[in-house]
This record gives structure tokens, C-alpha cells and sequence, in this order.
């Protein structure tokens, strides 16, 4: 019996901390099976978005913390987004008022919302790291991650050879979370996979809703390309060294306030 409730208790929190990416599926879902005369479908998206995030504010479901956090993954994915469309990775073929360089707004929200589950499930299963690497080695990691996005485009791509420096620098990390008074722990990378490959299936969800749409989906939806769990592993990496590192920032403020 215990396990069954151990297992309900982590699932609770689980789903708990999805509701802002539930929140945006949602949206994408019956933004496409309803059409609204009055207001192209990107401009509805956004709007619905911000007053989710709203609401999960006021209510206390996400703190002034998380929200900060969640403005700057909108923001490191929304110029991701923007160059990504103009080199012609993918396309945003609906119109819209709020559109960036033929970038919807809301689509800054899809990256935020990985940044709004870190955020969520790290409070909720108090959970924290064994063998960091440090702020210089996971930060410079992070960087470069983050540059190869960009530079892949017109000289090599070097996600294979981050992902084998991700193993060598978190080859000690290992992430604790508690479970009701049971404290368990997972290797951080398999943590990186695990939640890239649950987000290349949340990918899948929103091309097949016409969130975006990659150049072989214009003729007819089909199964996103299986060398995007890669992509979303390294972009998970980005996100929880950012979320690592500011929970770090902040016990330390806490233990100099006492």
C-alpha cells in the first residue's frame, strides 16, 4: 500500500506542476477546433497565456520567484524562435497583430513553460543536487549549448560532442526530490532525458494542433523527427542549470539573512 502512495503522491505533484504546459496544450487544442471571427488565432493564444499566468500568480500556484524565472526563459526562447523561423527551421503560417519578425508572442510561453515545471516540481518535491559542478563549469556548458542553437546553422553542429561533455561534467550530479518523508535520487542526465523526451512528445501534440509547423509538416502532420529529443535533452540542460543556479542563489541569501 505504501508505494501505491508514494507513487500518488509524486504523480499529484507531477501534475500539479504541469498545469502552466496543460494550460498552453490546452489552448492550442481549442484554439484550433473553435474559431473566433473577431481575433486571429495567435493574438487569442497570447492573451489566454497571460492571463493564466495571472491568475497562477495571484492565487499563490506560482511565486513572484518563478514568475521572474519564467520571463526570462520567454525571452531566451522567443529569440531562439525568431532566429530559428528566419533560417527556415520552422514557420508560423497563421496571421496575427502580435507577431515578432513572423514570430507569434506566445510562442516565448512554450519555452517558459519547461522553465514554470522546473521551477514548480523543484518547490514542490524539495528537491536538490548532489556533486554540482559549479556555477563556472555548468554556466560555460550552458553557453555553449545555448550558442550552438544558433551557430549549427553555418558551420558544424556540435550537439553530439556537448552531449558527451554534459555526461563528463554532471557525470557525479545527481538530483534528490522527496516523496512525502522518503527521499529518493536519479542521475541529473537521465532526469535531461527523461524530461526531453517527454517534451518532444508535447512537441509532437502542438504541430499536430498547428502550434508551428516544421518544413515536412506543410503537406500533412507528421511524427517530429526523433533527433529532436537531442535538441529539447541539451535545451532541458539550459533550463535547469538557470533554475539550479538561482535556487542556489537564493538558500544562500537565506542562510546570510539568518
Amino acid at each position: 500500500m505504501k508505494p501505491i502512495m508514494q507513487l500518488l503522491h509524486f504523480s499529484y505533484h507531477q501534475v500539479m506542476s504541469c498545469l502552466f504546459p496543460v494550460a498552453i496544450f490546452g489552448t492550442l487544442f481549442l484554439s484550433g477546433v473553435i474559431d473566433v471571427p473577431f481575433i486571429y488565432r495567435y493574438d487569442a493564444i497570447l492573451l489566454i497565456l497571460l492571463a493564466v499566468q495571472y491568475l497562477m500568480c495571484r492565487s499563490g500556484l506560482e511565486t513572484r520567484d518563478e514568475m521572474k524565472v519564467i520571463c526570462v526563459f520567454h525571452i531566451i526562447g522567443l529569440l531562439l524562435e525568431i532566429y530559428k523561423v528566419r533560417m527556415g527551421s520552422w514557420s508560423y503560417p497563421e496571421p496575427g497583430f502580435t507577431k515578432l519578425l513572423g514570430v507569434p508572442l506566445y510562442s516565448g510561453f512554450m519555452y517558459a513553460s519547461v522553465a514554470s515545471f522546473m521551477c514548480q516540481v523543484w518547490r514542490r518535491l524539495k528537491m536538490d543536487m548532489t556533486g554540482w559542478p559549479g556555477l563556472t563549469s555548468a554556466g560555460l556548458l550552458g553557453g555553449a549549448i545555448y550558442l550552438n542553437f544558433f551557430t549549427h546553422h553555418f558551420i558544424p553542429d556540435f550537439r553530439w560532442w556537448l552531449t558527451a561533455l554534459v555526461l563528463i561534467v554532471f557525470w557525479k550530479t545527481w538530483i534528490l526530490f522527496r516523496v512525502r518523508t522518503i527521499t529518493y535520487r536519479m542521475p541529473l542526465t537521465l532526469a535531461f532525458f527523461i524530461v526531453g523526451f517527454f517534451i518532444w512528445l508535447a512537441e509532437n501534440i502542438a504541430t499536430f494542433f498547428n502550434a508551428w509547423k516544421y518544413p515536412d509538416q506543410h503537406q500533412g502532420w507528421q511524427l517530429v523527427s526523433f533527433s529532436k529529443i537531442s535538441s529539447w535533452f541539451l535545451l532541458v540542460i539550459i533550463s535547469v542549470i538557470i533554475v539550479a543556479q538561482l535556487k542556489h542563489v537564493k538558500a544562500v541569501r537565506k542562510i546570510h539573512v539568518k
